[in-house]
C-alpha cells in the first residue's frame, strides 16, 4: 500500500505546512519480469565500475598522461562512476529488494548526488571541448594557456557550479507542502515529479528546473557546437592533409562521448515534452539515458585514443618486467636467463 494524503481536506491543505516523513518511489508500473532490467543494470554498474577505475588508475600511473587534458578525462571518469554508484546501487535496492518508501531527507540527498553528478559530466565535456579548441586553433600558445594549474582551476569551478546550483535546487523541496501525494513516478527522487506533488504555490521551482536545464545542459552543448564550428575552421585552413587528419583524429574521441551524452538525453526530455510519452517508456528511456554513457566513456576513451593505449602498453610492460623480476630474484638457485 503506497502513502497518500488524498484525504487532507481542501481547507487544511490550504493552511498547513506538511512535510511528509516519506516518500515511495513508484517505478514501473505492472510489467511483469522487471528483476531481469535490474538486473542488466547491475551488470552495466559492474562493467561501469572496472571500466571508469581503468581509466583513472591508467591516468594516475602513467607520467606521459599528466598533462592538462588528461586532468579532465580523470574528472569524467570521476564524475560519471559517481554519477552510476550515486543511482544503480540505490534503484537495485530500492525495486529489487522492494524498499520503495524513502525518508524525507533520504530523498533529498538522493537527489542531490544524482543531479550533481550529471551536472559534472555536462561541464566536464564542455572543458573537454575548451581544451581541443585551443590545442587545434591555437597550437603554439596551448602549453602557455592550457596548463595543469589552469586546468585544475577551471575544473574545480565546474565543481563549485554544480554543488552550488544543485544544492539551491535540492532546498527550495523544503519549502513545499505536500497534503495529497507523496508517489514519485519515477525511478529516483527526480525534482520535477516531486515538485509536481506541491500543493502549495511552486512557480520558483520550476523557474529553477528550467535555469537548471538551460545553464546545465543547453548552455554547454550549445558552447561545444560553437566550438566545433571554430575547429572546423581552423581545420580547413590546414593546408597540409596529413595534418589535417592528424588534428581531426584528436577530437573523435570527445566527439564520440559528446554524441553519447547529449543526444539520448535531449531525445528523451524533448519526447517527454511534445508527446504523451508512458511512465514506463520514459523510465526505461531515462535510465538508460544516465546509465550507459558512464558505462561506454572508458571504452571509447581507451580504444579511441592513441595516447592512452601507449600508456596502457607501457603500464604492462612495467608490470611484466617488475613481476619477472620479482620471481627470478626469489629464485636464486635457478636464475631467469635472458632477464
Amino acid at each position: 500500500m503506497t502513502p497518500d494524503m488524498t484525504s487532507v481536506p481542501p481547507a487544511l491543505s490550504n493552511t498547513t505546512f506538511i512535510r511528509p516523513s516519506t516518500f515511495y518511489i513508484n517505478g514501473f508500473y505492472n510489467i511483469p519480469h522487471t528483476k531481469y532490467y535490474y538486473v542488466f543494470l547491475c551488470t552495466v554498474y559492474v562493467v561501469t565500475v572496472l571500466g571508469n577505475s581503468f581509466i583513472m588508475c591508467t591516468i594516475y600511473l602513467a607520467r606521459t598522461l599528466h598533462t592538462a587534458k588528461y586532468i579532465a578525462v580523470f574528472n569524467l571518469a570521476l564524475s560519471d562512476l559517481g554519477g552510476s554508484s550515486s543511482l544503480i546501487p540505490k534503484i537495485i535496492d530500492t525495486f529489487l529488494f522492494d524498499h520503495q518508501v524513502i525518508s524525507y531527507e533520504a530523498c533529498l540527498s538522493y537527489m542531490f548526488f544524482v543531479l550533481f553528478f550529471m551536472c559534472l559530466q555536462s561541464l566536464t565535456l564542455l572543458v573537454m571541448a575548451y581544451d581541443r579548441v585551443v590545442a587545434i586553433c591555437f597550437p603554439l600558445r596551448y602549453d602557455a594557456v592550457v596548463t595543469k594549474a589552469a586546468m585544475t582551476l577551471i575544473i574545480g569551478i565546474a565543481w563549485i557550479i554544480s554543488i552550488t546550483i544543485i544544492a539551491v535546487l535540492a532546498a527550495l523541496i523544503t519549502r513545499l507542502s505536500f497534503c495529497r501525494s507523496t508517489v514519485i513516478d519515477s525511478y529516483f527522487c527526480d525534482h520535477g515529479p516531486i515538485y509536481m506533488l506541491a500543493c502549495n504555490e511552486r512557480i520558483i521551482n520550476q523557474v529553477m528546473a528550467i535555469l537548471c536545464f538551460v545553464v546545465l545542459a543547453c548552455v554547454p552543448m550549445l558552447l561545444i557546437i560553437v566550438s566545433y564550428i571554430c575547429i572546423c575552421i581552423a581545420l580547413l585552413n590546414i593546408s597540409h592533409g596529413s595534418e589535417r587528419k592528424k588534428a581531426m583524429k584528436t577530437c573523435t574521441s570527445h566527439l564520440f562521448l559528446v554524441a553519447l551524452s547529449y543526444i539520448p538525453f535531449f531525445v528523451s526530455n524533448v519526447t517527454a515534452i511534445t508527446s504523451s510519452l508512458k511512465g514506463n517508456d520514459r523510465i526505461i528511456h531515462s535510465t538508460l539515458t544516465q546509465t550507459i554513457p558512464p558505462m561506454l566513456n572508458p571504452i571509447i576513451y581507451t580504444l579511441k585514443t592513441e595516447e592512452v593505449m601507449q600508456a596502457v602498453k607501457g603500464l604492462y610492460k612495467r608490470a611484466k618486467i617488475a613481476v619477472t623480476h620479482v620471481m627470478c630474484s626469489g629464485q636464486a638457485m635457478y636464475p631467469c636467463v635472458g632477464v
